[in-house]
């Protein structure tokens, strides 16, 4: 498509029309190919901000950016396929813990993730805190991967969806990153690209999340199922809340640690649940459990017999990881200096927030995550909550720990972390672990 013939499609959905598949093909491959200038999609993505896109149109958008790059094909691998997405929190670690879990349950799981920015963590970010962990595999030898260990933990191969870079770079510079229709598409479209036929959605809504209402996460949740079941893939989305942090670890050594005592079935009972949900529905989906219950069962034994954690060390070996970790979470870097930011004033108080956002912030400021793309990432250094919300504080009691590398830093990130909590003279309730599930 040339640049000339781009105008009218600018003009008419700034006018609020709709575009024709074969359109919104044409013009993601003009842009892909260089033939449409950066300027042109810019004004078209904008118009797409304020006027919408159609079911129809963000399909088609979703189909033309999984045929800009390589598709993966799993016929023949004789496990049937799965595939998680989650929308970005703090202390969300659990792919580390449902990947190894749905293999050892005999699915195929292609897990691409990608890296930390800003408040938010990267799975890509926690597994290099794995000493020798390598997540850039190519194409064929992941393929090989999947076939014996059943999964692999690993970055977005350039060869996929190439449209998608180009175009998150274009959002992230005109204000056009929070459209619903680019949002889902983008997602959907490296969904697509991975070839899994079945696949769970983790739709994350609170302080600490991209979606900050259960309305927003809702209204995207269900775009990406309806692209999902009109490509064929069995999609189910759930709504889960990222008002505080999942689990108690925020930082990248310390969300592993966790997740790792999670699957020898001693992390924190939120994360166990959210894990049980996703992964429930994904064996069901895929045709690994009959029921709801006999899903649950499954992941349970897999946990409580070791094969989940057996599983990562395999895992984690195939990606020239040291295996060893799982046993010995020692293994794994730590912060040299470790200050428990304590509640302050007179008599028992109640936890009523624990800002998922503000404690993203606070682990920010010790170099636990990035503000731009290429900032460099310490392992070692995060938080470690202790208390969270609907419990009971006394004066003197650590709300956290802090782990940074000097105690300026500390302080420093302190400082940012008394913001984050909110304290109640009356009890307050806990957050209840209720899901709403959207799809089949």
């Amino acid at each position: 498509m040339s640049a000339a013939g781009v105008v009218p499609l600018i003009e008419r959905k700034k006018n609020g029309g709709e575009l024709s598949r074969d359109e919104i093909a044409g013009l993601l491959r003009g842009y892909v190919a260089g033939e449409v200038p950066d300027y042109q999609v810019s004004a078209w993505m904008m118009a797409v901000l304020w006027r919408g896109m159609t079911e129809a149109e963000t399909l088609a958008m979703t189909r033309a950016m999984v045929a800009s790059g390589r598709e993966l094909e799993w016929e023949g691998i004789g496990r049937p396929t799965v595939d998680k997405h989650s929308t970005g929190g703090v202390g969300d670690k659990t792919s580390i813990v449902l990947v190894p879990l749905m293999a050892a349950a005999g699915a195929a799981f292609v897990k691409m993730s990608g890296r930390g920015l800003g408040h938010t963590g990267g799975t890509l970010d926690k597994l290099e805190a794995i000493p020798g962990f390598r997540v850039e595999i190519p194409l064929d030898e992941m393929r090989r991967q999947v076939e014996r260990v059943g999964a692999a933990l690993v970055g977005q191969s350039p060869e996929l969806v190439p449209a998608d870079g180009k175009l998150y770079a274009l959002r992230d510079v005109t204000a056009t990153v929070d459209s619903v229709p680019l949002i889902a598409s983008s997602i959907m479209s490296k969904k697509l690209a991975g070839g899994a036929r079945s696949i769970v959605l983790d739709v994350k809504w609170g302080s600490g999340a991209f979606m900050t209402t259960l309305d927003e996460a809702r209204t995207l949740a269900r775009m990406l199922v309806r692209i999902g079941e009109g490509a064929g893939r069995r999609t189910r989305a759930v709504l889960s809340s990222m008002r505080e942090p999942l689990g108690r670890a925020v930082g990248n050594a310390l969300e592993v640690r966790e997740a790792i005592d999670t699957l020898h079935g001693r992390g924190p009972a939120d994360l166990w649940a959210l894990t049980l949900e996703l992964g429930a529905h994904q064996l069901l989906l895929s045709g690994l459990a009959r029921d709801a219950d006999e899903a649950r069962a499954t992941l349970t034994r897999l946990r409580d017999g070791g094969e989940g954690a057996r599983k990562l060390a395999e895992l984690i070996q195939a990606q020239h990881g040291d295996p060893r970790v799982v046993d010995d979470p020692s293994i794994l870097a730590s912060a040299p200096v470790v200050v428990a930011m304590e509640m302050e004033g007179d008599g028992a108080r109640w936890v009523a927030e624990a800002d998922a956002r503000a404690i993203g912030d606070a682990a920010l400021v010790l170099g636990a995550g990035r503000r731009k793309k290429g900032d460099p990432i310490d392992p070692a250094v995060g938080i470690v909550l202790r208390a969270r919300i609907g419990d009971r504080v006394e004066p003197g009691q650590p709300l956290a720990d802090v782990h940074a590398r000097t105690e300026a830093e500390a302080r420093q990130a302190i400082e940012a972390l008394r913001a984050a909590f909110v304290l109640s003279p009356e009890p307050v309730a806990a957050p209840s672990d209720a899901y709403e599930v959207i799809g089949e």
